[in-house]
């Protein structure tokens, strides 16, 4: 019964966040902003419709470890070889550029701040490492609201797979150096290895199984049937892991979803491809309102209130980072006019992600360094809420004066081109 009643908790906050959605969409403001609103009032910290023991509950967690899976399909169904050649350049430096920026920027201004207030420099690399953390689904369900297209899209689709890889890679080596310096061990070596690579690893040979399954399946239905009975498969047996072989961290269900689907992607004819797409779009779709719902239920907005100087300070260069980042990998590599423009604004999306790191960094600065993790906890907490209204407005303000708002379906053979450039 009480899984019942959760279900019915869970289906009202979505059908309330897809109504105000509708709303906020007729301001010319992104749905997913209704979205993220409707789940912080109706979270725990608000109303209390979708509480801590729907958020908590086991079945409430695997959903949302499923949904993040199918959301990963929308990534890597994108990420075609024959059509990354003419720009994985591209996008391989402006990930690094704007990963890299964005640490370096950070990590350098809260040590400046932490040097003159005698506070461990230690701390100022986590800030960087927890900044890095880029949430893609804000800004993919723009481009699927918005219908947008155009060459900020199509770096930005590709970008959002490679920016997570390159953010836990740096995010756990910054951890595992403070561990170790702090001797507190709670974050192994094998255990960072593990949740960087293991979701890729795992979901390109179990998608590459799925795409020889497709290709000799003889109905759409059946293809479908395949690919989800194989992802279905393929995520319980990446619950199995966080729950009994990497326990001191979780593995990320949205890149293993884009591994998984990029393998299988890259194997079965298009047309079979955009078949299963048609079907799966609306899936994804609900799937993006139930983890927006999530990223903000947990968001408490009395810390909107009560941010300080630091919080301000993290929201500033982490925007700095990430524009300048992207700005300077875009130049080198003579991407289009809007992309070096306006790529910057599309990273800005952030919550989701950055409390999952803060959830770590606390756990490994909690006992040594008590008061260092309620500098980052409360920095960061504030920061997810406030920077997550702010990036949702510029993300899609960077669509619009790129010039890709309800461009999708249109065949703009000069961004093909310039992006082949």
């Amino acid at each position: 019964m009480e899984i019942v009643l959760g279900i019915l908790r869970l289906l009202l906050t979505a059908g309330a966040a897809y109504l105000v959605g509708r709303l906020v969409a007729k301001l010319h403001l992104p749905a997913i902003l209704g979205w993220l609103i409707t789940g912080m009032a109706l979270g725990p910290h608000a109303f209390g419709v979708l509480d801590n023991s729907v958020l908590e509950a086991a079945w409430f967690t695997t959903a949302e470890s499923l949904l993040e899976s199918v959301v990963g399909l929308m990534i890597g169904t994108e990420l075609i070889w024959s059509q990354m050649k003419r720009s994985g350049k591209q996008i391989v430096v402006t990930t690094i550029t704007e990963s890299l920026g964005t640490f370096i920027i950070v990590t350098l201004v809260f040590g400046v701040i932490f040097d003159f207030t005698g506070t461990p420099l230690y701390l100022a690399a986590m800030f960087g490492g927890i900044a890095l953390a880029t949430a893609p689904a804000p800004s993919l369900s723009i481009v699927r609201e918005a219908k947008a297209a155009g060459p900020v899209t199509s770096t930005l689709i590709p970008m959002a797979a490679l920016d997570d890889l390159v953010g836990a890679v740096v995010f756990f080596a910054v951890i595992a150096w403070v561990s170790s310096a702090l001797a507190s061990g709670d974050v192994s070596f094998l255990a960072t290895l593990a949740v960087v690579f293991a979701p890729v690893l795992i979901g390109a040979v179990t998608g590459a199984i799925a795409g020889f399954i497709m290709r000799h399946t003889r109905s759409n239905a059946a293809t479908i049937s395949a690919m989800l009975a194989v992802l279905l498969a393929t995520s319980l047996l990446a619950m199995y892991l966080n729950e009994h072989v990497i326990t001191s961290a979780s593995l990320n269900f949205m890149l293993l979803g884009m591994a998984f689907s990029t393998a299988f992607a890259n194997l079965i004819p298009e047309e079979k491809l955009s078949g299963v797409m048609r079907v799966m779009n609306p899936v994804i779709s609900c799937g993006l309102i139930v983890l927006i719902i999530n990223l903000g239920a947990p968001l408490d907005y009395h810390l909107v209130f009560g941010a300080g100087i630091y919080t301000a300070v993290y929201i500033i260069s982490r925007a700095a980072g990430k524009y300048a980042g992207a700005y300077i990998g875009a130049a080198a590599t003579h991407a289009p006019a809007t992309v070096k423009k306006y790529l910057g604004f599309t990273l800005l999306p952030h919550s989701g992600v950055s409390l999952v790191f803060t959830g770590i960094s606390v756990s490994v600065l909690a006992g040594p360094a008590p008061e260092c993790a309620e500098i980052i906890q409360g920095t960061i907490a504030a920061a997810a809420v406030i920077n997550e209204i702010i990036a949702v407005f510029m993300a899609r303000k960077g669509f619009e004066w790129a010039g890709e708002l309800g461009k999708a379906g249109q065949t703009d053979k000069t961004n093909s081109g310039e992006l082949s450039a």
